[in-house]
């Protein structure tokens, strides 16, 4: 028999989930797309069997079902969803990074013999649409699924094994639990980010010298204040009552650092640097998040012609993938930085290897 997936919103994570389905033997993977223009970067893409703009054709003959849309949006599909005669013992599941509101909503709706089971792909690419999709997003990433208590066995048995073809690793966790935890680890790195990010931006206002010394290091750890505005809106709406706590307690935690620094308590300092690092050390290297992980190299170039094209044909020659390369400084006299960006750890260790070879100063 053919299992038939749908996928709404073939973005980032849904055009790579289709690209992990399609093709397996069995199933067949149908899109769908709110727009003829998007429609169309999906059949180019290839990613799906079929694009449709209709969602009752697109949920109607669905034996499972991949909600990809924005979090701001999931009730809204659901609602839609109740409404539609759905196959028989249907599977509904989304990937949003909240998950307490959209398992309530699914428990007040009248889904029509369809079962939902929330889920949350934790890996993530600093690209977006469909695109980026990708058949390997999701390996070696966290999966987490959080199914509701009264959920069939079976029907879950089906989803894992669907998710296999991902070749991420499956972990199921209560939703509110869920929220708790990601809210720490994910959503407040990214307030934290932001207001970092929006002081600087303020003292500059007064001084344009902070964002001529703000390169390297700070652009690195603020990254993440790049997302995207209106995604992050609406996940920290959703998470609110997760979020709230967390701020506070991140608020008692820079209200101890002042009162350190006005004690002049440098053993307090000590102690909370060492307590940090010591987490840290522990923390996997590498593994797929939802922060995505950099693989850069840092290298000093001379100013001297040529220098740039030059590591580039021997990166080439030798079949390392670079993604990014940008010359962070370069002025007359003054040996530029130059940071080489790299999709993987592997081919990052690659290139590593050859410059140092070619007499390069490389860092990381």
């Amino acid at each position: 028999m053919t299992m038939q997936i749908s996928i709404f919103g073939v973005g980032l994570i849904g055009g790579s989930l289709a690209l992990c389905f399609k093709g397996k033997p069995g199933i067949t993977v149908t899109g769908y797309a709110h727009t003829q223009e998007y429609a169309d970067q999906v059949t180019a893409k290839g990613v799906v069997d079929k694009v449709t703009l209709s969602v009752e054709e697109a949920a109607q003959n669905a034996d499972v079902i991949f909600l990809c849309v924005p979090v701001g949006s999931l009730e809204l599909y659901m609602k839609r969803l109740s409404e539609i005669s759905l196959k028989p013992g249907c599977i509904i599941t989304d990937v949003g990074s909240t998950k307490a509101s959209i398992a309530e909503c699914a428990s007040r709706l009248a889904l029509q013999d369809a079962y939902f089971i929330g889920g949350h792909p934790m890996a993530g690419s600093e690209r977006s649409g469909v695109g980026a999709a990708s058949t390997v997003l999701f390996e070696n990433a966290y999966y987490v699924l959080t199914p509701p208590g009264q959920i069939p066995q079976e029907k879950l048995d089906i989803l894992i094994e669907l998710l296999s073809h991902t070749r991420a690793h499956i972990v199921q966790v209560e939703p509110g639990l869920h929220d708790e935890i990601v809210g720490a680890i994910s959503h407040l790195p990214h307030v934290i980010a932001v207001a970092l990010v929006n002081q600087i931006s303020a003292y500059n206002d007064d001084n344009p010298l902070y964002r001529t010394l703000a390169a390297g290091g700070f652009r690195d750890i603020t990254r993440i204040a790049s997302s995207d505005p209106i995604v992050w809106r609406d996940i920290l709406l959703n998470n609110r009552n997760v979020m709230l706590p967390l701020l506070r307690d991140w608020n008692e935690g820079i209200q101890q650092f002042m009162n350190m620094l006005e004690e002049k308590d440098g053993p307090a300092i000590e102690e909370a640097f060492r307590r940090a690092g010591e987490f840290r050390s522990v923390l996997p290297e590498r593994r797929k998040g939802m922060i995505v992980s950099q693989y850069d190299l840092y290298l000093d170039v001379p100013d001297h012609p040529g220098i740039i094209g030059r590591i580039a044909t021997d990166l080439g020659t030798n079949s390392i993938n670079l993604s990014n390369m940008q010359i962070i400084e370069s002025r007359e006299d003054v040996p530029g930085v130059m940071r080489l960006s790299f999709r993987n750890e592997v081919e990052q260790e690659r290139a590593k290897e050859l410059l140092l070879s070619k007499g390069h100063s490389v860092y990381q």
